[in-house]
């Protein structure tokens, strides 16, 4: 294990309890939220559980295949990565079908599958792919970020048209989090954050729908039987769970009162079950897998495995910036985004490319771990061979004068 000598900390083993617990807490919710959604669109109280659960056995066997792949594969294939990426973008905006004006989803028959969760992976992989090659010129030029952010433009631009602005901001937040760590100068990096906010306001305010969903934000109970009135269920949702809850399956606002209760607003209703207390669990274990995946990933830079490392970054906030921009939205916070909450709401597209980023990033903890283990072996090998270096033969050699050996 990469890590430091007085430390026991094992990041894998914390990243697997943290997400193994919050599928387990996902898997519970969602039945507690779905089930008479479910009853009255399908006649089937079980529809959404046993489709989450199958989606969680899917997520979980594609890991394990992924978990195999060796570093180097994605570094050498990140290009093509990248334009499947985009590929994968214009055909949902082609084939794709349409949910309350969002074109995100294509129908694979078994599930509807969302290409942007696993395009933001394959672009982040092509960024620290492209940060390794051009490390010198990202450190020292203003190019160093002007490409980066050119490269970052398309399938910016490719979600918008969806749209799908949740995803364009996590994805750039992520995509300048690694260029942060790998190197580059803070006045370029604060003139591109700079100009990133204003290009933001302005697609902002463009829109109707984003201008209405600020408001809503900025003001709920002014208009809480409109654009607001998934915010104010919410919000009545965590002021009745209180500091411990109302008890598991007695949620009111899973009773049609709160739109999306088993997907993006899934923890509100956990919020109302469980209160603050059960709220608290969740963020602690998703902050305890966001900072053992930082943990790995500094294991990787200081064993020079830079791929791995700024990958494992940007991987890390992908998922962090993720799960509190949830929180965020749920709690009136944030402006609403349609961001699920990794592994926790319902979405086998959210959980297979959770499921596939958390491999990666436990992929290179492996890594660090055989390096680690091959320092340390090779190490061993000096130590002995400067031991025997260091010993004098003994002499047959005889003294004349004595007869002892000299």
């Amino acid at each position: 294990m990469m890590r430091d000598k007085n430390s026991s900390i094992k990041p894998d083993l914390l990243i697997l309890v943290s997400a193994v617990s919050l599928l387990c807490v996902g898997l519970i919710m969602v039945s507690s939220a779905s089930m008479l959604i479910a009853e009255d669109k399908f006649s089937n109280t079980f529809h959404f559980v046993l489709r989450h659960g199958i989606s969680i056995f899917i997520a979980t066997c594609c890991a394990v295949l992924m978990y195999q792949i060796p570093m180097r594969v994605w570094e050498r294939f990140s290009s093509i990565l990248y334009f499947l990426a985009l590929f994968m973008l214009v055909v949902v905006l082609v084939f794709g079908n349409t949910v309350n004006g969002s074109t995100r989803w294509l129908n694979l028959g078994l599930m509807n599958f969302q290409p942007s969760e696993l395009a933001k992976i394959f672009v982040l992989i092509y960024m620290a792919s492209f940060i390794v090659r051009k490390k010198d010129e990202v450190q020292a030029q203003i190019r160093g970020i002007l490409k980066p952010t050119a490269i970052l433009f398309i399938p910016a631009i490719l979600l918008l048209l969806e749209p799908d602005f949740g995803s364009v901001v996590v994805l750039c937040i992520a995509t300048f989090s690694m260029l942060f760590m790998g190197g580059v100068k803070i006045r370029y990096f604060a003139l591109a954050i700079f100009l990133g906010a204003v290009v933001f306001y302005i697609l902002l305010i463009t829109q109707p729908y984003r201008v209405a969903r600020l408001t809503a934000f900025l003001n709920p109970w002014d208009n809480q039987f409109g654009s607001a009135y998934q915010l104010v269920q919410s919000l009545i949702a965590y002021g009745r769970g209180e500091w411990f809850g109302q008890g598991y399956g007695n949620s009111v606002q899973k009773l049609f009162y709160l739109p999306e209760a088993h997907t993006d607003f899934l923890i509100a209703v956990l919020a109302e079950e469980f209160g603050l207390f059960g709220v608290m669990i969740v963020l602690g274990l998703f902050s305890t897998l966001v900072l053992s995946a930082l943990f790995i990933s500094r294991a990787a830079e200081k064993r020079g495995a830079y791929f791995s490392a700024y990958l494992g970054y940007g991987l890390s906030v992908l998922i962090g910036i993720q799960a509190l921009f949830n929180f965020g939205v749920t709690m009136g916070l944030l402006p609403t985004k349609g961001l699920t909450l990794p592994l926790v709401s319902y979405g086998g597209s959210s959980l297979l490319s959770t499921c596939f980023l958390l491999a990666i990033l436990l992929r290179i903890n492996k890594e660090n771990t055989l390096a680690c283990e091959t320092m340390k072996r090779t190490k061993k090998k000096a130590s002995k061979s400067k031991k025997k270096s260091n010993v004098k033969p003994p002499s047959d050699s005889l003294d004349v004068r004595t007869g002892v050996a000299a």
